[in-house]
This record gives C-alpha cells, sequence and structure tokens, in this order.
C-alpha cells in the first residue's frame, strides 16, 4: 500500500492520533490537500482521515505530510483494531482527571478561604498544584506546542499559557519574592491599588482550571470513542453461523466467513438470512423491514432475491449465496454509515474559535504591556507583574465550566425525560436545523402490524369471527397472522385449540375450529376452492365476499392497509384490516414540530399507497411524501435537501436510516429501534415517542444558549478585568473574587436547564 499510485486515484483511509479538537482536524484536512492529487477529508470524532490520491504520491507521502503537521498517522490493518489502544488513551486520561480533582481541590480550598491559611500553606499548595500543572495538564501543553509550530492558536493554547503563567509567577514570588515567608496570607480586600506581585500566588487558578477543562476533555473523549459503534452494531447483525447443503444433501453447520458465492445453505423459520441469495428451494414470509423499511413481510419463492440479515418468519428456504462479505447489501450499508460520517463536517468547537482570536490579543496585549511599562521606567518587577497579570487574567476558569457544566446539566435533565444527547457537536446543529425528515415504519408507526378493523357480514358477529379466525392464525408464525392472532387474544383473553391445521404458501391458512372449516388469509384463497381437509369438506367450494365486505375491502386497500379474508363453512364472513398502526402520538409530535419552524417529511421505502395514507394520519403535506426509496436512496435524499440550502434533521429507528442519521445535519435515533441506528445518531430518544423528537431539539437548543450565554460571560469577565491587569492595578483577592463570581454565575446559569419540562 506504500508503493507509488499509478493510473485512477486510490483511496486509503488513514487512523489519525494527536487531535485534540475539530481544528486540529482542519489543520490535518489543510495540509493534505495541498498536496499535488490528492482530496482529503479528516473526521475528529471518528479519527480517521479518508484520502484520494493519484500521481507520485503514496501513502508514505501521506503519513509523512501528517506527522510533519505534529499528529501520528498509520496505515489501516487488515484484522479489526483491538480495544486496547483506546482503553489506554481512556485511562491514561481518566487518571490526570483524577490526580487533577484530587490535588486541586485543597489547593483551591486553602486560597480562597482565609481560615485555612496555616504557616506554611503556600508550600503545601505548591506541593499539590506542582502534580496538576505538569502531568495532569500535559496533553494541554504538548497540544499548544503543536498549535505554536504552526502559527495557530486554540483553547488548548490558552489554558497552557495561562496556567503555566499563574504556575510560574507563583513560583517567582514563593522563591524570589515575599510569597515564601511563613505566615503569608491572602486577606480578603476588594481594593485597587497597584503592586509588585511578589507576595501574590496564583497556583489555585492553574491547578482549578486543569481539573476543570481535563473533567470536560473526559467525557467528551468518552463519547467521541462511541463513534465506530454503528458500523461494529451493523455488521454485528448479520448471521454469525450458517447450515450449508452439502452435495450429498447433507447439511453441516459453519462459519458465514466460510461462504462462498454459488453455495447453497438452509433457512429455517426464524433464523437470519445468511448472506444475499436467491432462493431456489421452498417458500416463505421475509421480515426485511431493517433493510427496505417495508412493513409488511414479503412474500418470496423459488428465484426470488433476498438480503443479508433478513428474518426467515415462514416455511424452509434453501438459497443460493450470490454475494458474500463485502458485497452484501448489509456490508454496502455499512460502507454508507462510514462515508456519511466521514462527509459530515464536524463542529469546531465556539471555544476554539474565540480562542483563536483571543489568545493572541492576550500575548499581545501582555508584551505590550511589558513593553509600556519598561519604556516609562517603571522597573522590571512592576512591568513583568502587569504583564503576567494580563496573562493570568485571561486564564479561563470560567471557560472551563462553561460547556461541562451546561452540557452535564442539560444531558441529565434529558436523561430524566428519556433523551440521550451524545456531545456537543450535536447541539451546535440544532440551531440551523429547518428540515426534519421522518422514516414512517417504527418512528411515525408502530413498526408492527396490528389488527385494526373488523368488517362482518350480516348475521356474523365481530367475536365470532375473532374467535375462530384468531384461534387459526394463532398456529401460525406469518407476521399478519401473528396480529389477527393478538388482535383477537386481546378482546376475547383466551382463544380455542384447532383441530387441523394447514399452510397454503402464499396466500393464508385453512383448518377446523369448533367444528367449522375455516379459511383465513387472501381473498384469492376463497376463490381457488382450495383442497379441503379430512375433516372440512366445505373449504372445497370456492367463495365470493358480499358486495358490502367487497366494498370495504377495496377501500382499506386504497388507503393502503392489508385485508385479510375470513370464511367458514362454505361462506365468506369477514374482511379483517392489518397495517402497521400509526403510533396514538404521531400526529401532535408533528404540529410541535411545526411549531419549532420545522417543515417535516415523510421518507420510506414503504408503497407510495401506505406512504400518503400514514402522511394525511399525521398532518404531512402529500408533497412532503417520499416513498419506495432504498437505504442508499435515503442517503440521497438528505444530501438532496442539503444541496438546496436546507438544515436536515432525520429521525429513524432501523438499519436503513443508519447511514440516513450520519448524514445529516443532526440525526435521531429512536431508542425502540436497533442499535446501529442508535449509535449513528446524535440524539437518541429512549421513550421510542415522537413528540420527543421535539422535546429532544427543544432542549438541545436550551442547552446550546446556555453555552453561549456562558462562554460570552466568561469571555465579557477576562476582558472586563484585562484593562486592570494592564494598568498594573489587580489585587489578586479582587482578580480571585472576580473568577469565582465568574465560575458561580456560569455554573448558576447552567443549573437553570434543570427547570426544562416536557411540552405538555
Amino acid at each position: 500500500m506504500t508503493t507509488t499510485a499509478t493510473g485512477a486515484p486510490a483511496e486509503v483511509e488513514l487512523a489519525i492520533g494527536g487531535m485534540t479538537c475539530a481544528s486540529c482536524a482542519a489543520r490535518i484536512e489543510k495540509k493534505l490537500n495541498r498536496m499535488a492529487g490528492v482530496t482529503a477529508t479528516v473526521n475528529y470524532a471518528t479519527e480517521k482521515a479518508k484520502v484520494s490520491y493519484g500521481g507520485e504520491v503514496s501513502v508514505r507521502d501521506l503519513i509523512a505530510t501528517v506527522e510533519k503537521t505534529g499528529y501520528t498517522a498509520q496505515e489501516p490493518v487488515p484484522e479489526e483494531p483491538s480495544d486496547e489502544p483506546v482503553d489506554h488513551e481512556l485511562r491514561s486520561l481518566r487518571e490526570r482527571l483524577v490526580t487533577a480533582v484530587l490535588l486541586a481541590l485543597p489547593v483551591v480550598a486553602m486560597a480562597m478561604i482565609p481560615a485555612l491559611q496555616f504557616e506554611y500553606w503556600q508550600w503545601l499548595s505548591l506541593t499539590l498544584a506542582a502534580p496538576v500543572v505538569t502531568y495532569a495538564a500535559w496533553p494541554f501543553h504538548k497540544a499548544a506546542f503543536t498549535n505554536a509550530r504552526h502559527g495557530a492558536a486554540t483553547m488548548d493554547t490558552l489554558i497552557s499559557v495561562g496556567t503555566l503563567a499563574a504556575f510560574g509567577w507563583s513560583l517567582w514570588a514563593l522563591f524570589l519574592g515575599t510569597a515564601g515567608t511563613p505566615g503569608m496570607t491572602h486577606p480578603f480586600e476588594l481594593t485597587i491599588a497597584r503592586g509588585d506581585g511578589a507576595g501574590n500566588i496564583y497556583l489555585e487558578a492553574a491547578a482549578g482550571v486543569t481539573a476543570f477543562i481535563l473533567a470536560g476533555r473526559y467525557f467528551e473523549a468518552r463519547s467521541k470513542r462511541k463513534a465506530g459503534a454503528a458500523l461494529r452494531a451493523l455488521l454485528e447483525l448479520g448471521a454469525k453461523d450458517v447450515t450449508v447443503l452439502r452435495a450429498d444433501g447433507s447439511e453441516q453447520t459453519v462459519p458465514v466467513g466460510e461462504l462462498k458465492v454459488g453455495t447453497r445453505f438452509v433457512v429455517r423459520p426464524g433464523e437470519k438470512i445468511a448472506t444475499d441469495g436467491t432462493v431456489v428451494e421452498g417458500s416463505s414470509a421475509v421480515d426485511a423491514s431493517m433493510l427496505t423499511g417495508e412493513s409488511v413481510p414479503v412474500e418470496v419463492a423459488q428465484g426470488d432475491a433476498v438480503a443479508g440479515a433478513t428474518v426467515n418468519v415462514g416455511g424452509r428456504l434453501v438459497v443460493e449465496a450470490t454475494r458474500v462479505g463485502s458485497d452484501t447489501q448489509l456490508a454496502r450499508m455499512a460502507k454508507l454509515v462510514e462515508d456519511a460520517q466521514n462527509g459530515k463536517a464536524a463542529a469546531q468547537r465556539l471555544a476554539d474559535r474565540i480562542s483563536a482570536v483571543f489568545v493572541p490579543v492576550v500575548i499581545a496585549l501582555a508584551l505590550g504591556t511589558l513593553g509600556f511599562w519598561l519604556g516609562n521606567g517603571a522597573g522590571l518587577t512592576p512591568a513583568f507583574t502587569a504583564a503576567v497579570a494580563v496573562l493570568i487574567i485571561a486564564c479561563p476558569c470560567a471557560l472551563g465550566l462553561a460547556t461541562p457544566t451546561a452540557l452535564l446539566v442539560g444531558t441529565g435533565r434529558g436523561a430524566q425525560l428519556g433523551i440521550l444527547i451524545k456531545g456537543p457537536e450535536a447541539l451546535e446543529s440544532t440551531r440551523k436545523v429547518d428540515t426534519v425528515v421522518l422514516d414512517k415504519t417504527g418512528t411515525v408507526t408502530t413498526g408492527r402490524m396490528t389488527l385494526l378493523a373488523v368488517h362482518t357480514a350480516d348475521g356474523t358477529s365481530e367475536a365470532e369471527v375473532l374467535r375462530l379466525a384468531g384461534a387459526l392464525e394463532h398456529a401460525s408464525e406469518h407476521p399478519i397472522a401473528r396480529a389477527v392472532a393478538d388482535g383477537a387474544l386481546t378482546k376475547l383473553g383466551a382463544l380455542p385449540t384447532p383441530e387441523d391445521f394447514a399452510n397454503v404458501p402464499g396466500l393464508g391458512v385453512q383448518g377446523t375450529v369448533e367444528g367449522h372449516a375455516v379459511l383465513v388469509g387472501r381473498e384469492r384463497l376463497l376463490g381457488m376452492g382450495v383442497p379441503p381437509l379430512e375433516r372440512s369438506r366445505e373449504c372445497g367450494r370456492a367463495m365470493e365476499l358480499p358486495v358490502e365486505l367487497a366494498r370495504l375491502k377495496a377501500e382499506a386497500e386504497a388507503s393502503g392497509r392489508t385485508v385479510v379474508a375470513v370464511a367458514w363453512d362454505g361462506e365468506a364472513r369477514a374482511v379483517l384490516e392489518v397495517a402497521d398502526a400509526v403510533k396514538e402520538t404521531s400526529a401532535e409530535a408533528i404540529t410541535r414540530l411545526r411549531a419549532l419552524g420545522l417543515t417535516p417529511i415523510l421518507l420510506t421505502g414503504d408503497n407510495e399507497v401506505v406512504a400518503r395514507a400514514v402522511a394525511r394520519e399525521v398532518g404531512i403535506a402529500p408533497e412532503d411524501v417520499i416513498a419506495e426509496v432504498l437505504p442508499q436512496d435515503k442517503v440521497d435524499v438528505v444530501k438532496r435537501l442539503q444541496g438546496e440550502g436546507r438544515s436536515v434533521a432525520m429521525v429513524g429507528d432501523g438499519v436503513n436510516d443508519a447511514a440516513a442519521l450520519a448524514q445529516a445535519d443532526l440525526g435521531l435515533a429512536m431508542g425502540t429501534g436497533t442499535d446501529a441506528a442508535i449509535e449513528a445518531g446524535d440524539l437518541t430518544l429512549v421513550r421510542g415517542d415522537l413528540r420527543a423528537a421535539a422535546d429532544a431539539i427543544r432542549l438541545a437548543r436550551r442547552t446550546l444558549g446556555t453555552i453561549r450565554s456562558n462562554l460570552f460571560w466568561a469571555f465579557a469577565y477576562n476582558v472586563a478585568a484585562l484593562p486592570l491587569a494592564a494598568a498594573g492595578l489587580l489585587n489578586p483577592m479582587l482578580a480571585g473574587a472576580a473568577m469565582a463570581f465568574s465560575s458561580v454565575f456560569v455554573v448558576g446559569n447552567s443549573l437553570r436547564l434543570r427547570s426544562f419540562k416536557a411540552a405538555e
């Protein structure tokens, strides 16, 4: 893979190490794209670079460019990488956080509470703060150095410069100034006065800021490490073992990885189909909803194509494999999810964007302050005191709390309401979202077939129809049969046991219940005059639906519902309406989404008639219905809407939605759905109630607004105090009080999120 690429452009995916924020990803991407013939996309969340290259460029050249930029890169390995490096990195960050918190707490307490300032308290503070500023804060210093080498400034630069300035000045004051004198205290005096700073230490600022920001980084990293779980969840959906049919007719169970194109394998009722193939023997119903979104199981027979990971819910099938491994539909869907994640622009954190301007300004102001006081003959100590005070006051104490506290309170409140927010990147998208794409099956609807209505002929009671039809259907595994049986059990409580039962492939079932010869299935089953059971002679005669039942059947089918005919003793007695029922709360949810300024669009793999019927029921306009789409088409629809300038939120629950959830600006996964969808989404709606989508967007917008106001006040404090520092008038206790106030304000502002309530 390291040979020179020739001819058509080649593609490679590189694992990138050392990134600390979205601006790091942007810097690497910029450097790679400057290379001739190279097109690169770097994803901070997945820590991967997807690179297309050609000409004289090799993979080794790409890796060298990344390393020159200050980061690490390596070629992909054939096997799935071990989780150990991930665990090691998280463990290291967790150890630094624990160290910082345990050591910083007493340092902050002694600095802020005069009663705790015993005779040698300042030296204990130094002993405790030193490991925090060196060991615990090392990732910030390393990132700041890397940024400096490339002429950039981020939040890491501000943290590193501020903490090192505070720690360095404290060392000077302790060893060369008067701060090390036994019995030295920091009296609580809120006065503005000029001093030489020789008796002031700022160890609590250095240690406290490090602990606060490490906490935010740890929880962000833990969330970010789950980015690849969507792909693992997709691949785990496939069958692990398969029963292969040998040439002599014997069956052998082997790992699915041993399948080859042309191999024939057996799929029994309830089993997953191991790979894409063609049915060569048998007939059954296949539940393909997780791949296609079709709510009704698909009837398959000899010659029909089936997809891997779908479920056989009927009879025994023999399938001949046509695609295996990375060529299967499931594997291609996993690739779609990965491509969508790589192509999704990572939201660059607001703090980094502000820091990129703020840090150079602060450093320039500190140097200007030093030069000004030296030029005015104030002496080295006062001049240096003022310059360092500028750096110290810029140390982002409140800034370190601004995002983590709002996220902590916002995500905690969300969890109470059944809304899981994955991280700050998810929040930034909610502000701009103007279109919400809704998957139908399992999101707007329940995702399972339900008995919705019973229409009976004259002289026949509904209870009798349910008792006889429900008893017969209860013996079948077909999803439509289950819907009828469950509906009958719900209304009657108990059902008789059929005396005889037989499945009529593709049409329905027949049997004897309480002495009646009963048929349940498609209308064609009634008209065929199917061979009678031994004790059910009346079944053999062709039957037609009465005029009224035929009319009701036509109306139900026009509304996208599946109709089941019921007959016994030679007469058609009833028709049953079965469909994927719309959730009771969906219409209200659509109204709430519209109130947030969002345009709802229904997107489904189901047929046009069903989709429009569901849209009409919940209040979505006909022109906003997109039906009969495959998984890759869902991604294309989201891309098309984004290409029209819309900011798109996607709500879905199935495997077939995972790629679209990853592609959308904001992905909302129903918690009742598949792991693949949940992992691909930015927000998870635990309750499976579509109304939670509106609440989630409201909460996310409120949380983002809180973060922004926190950042504003955190920086406003710094900006207001900088002139005092530059003038040499910053009393250390005044600075401490102001810093404490700004932190308390930020925390208090964040705690207001606890009052957020779901819409009634």
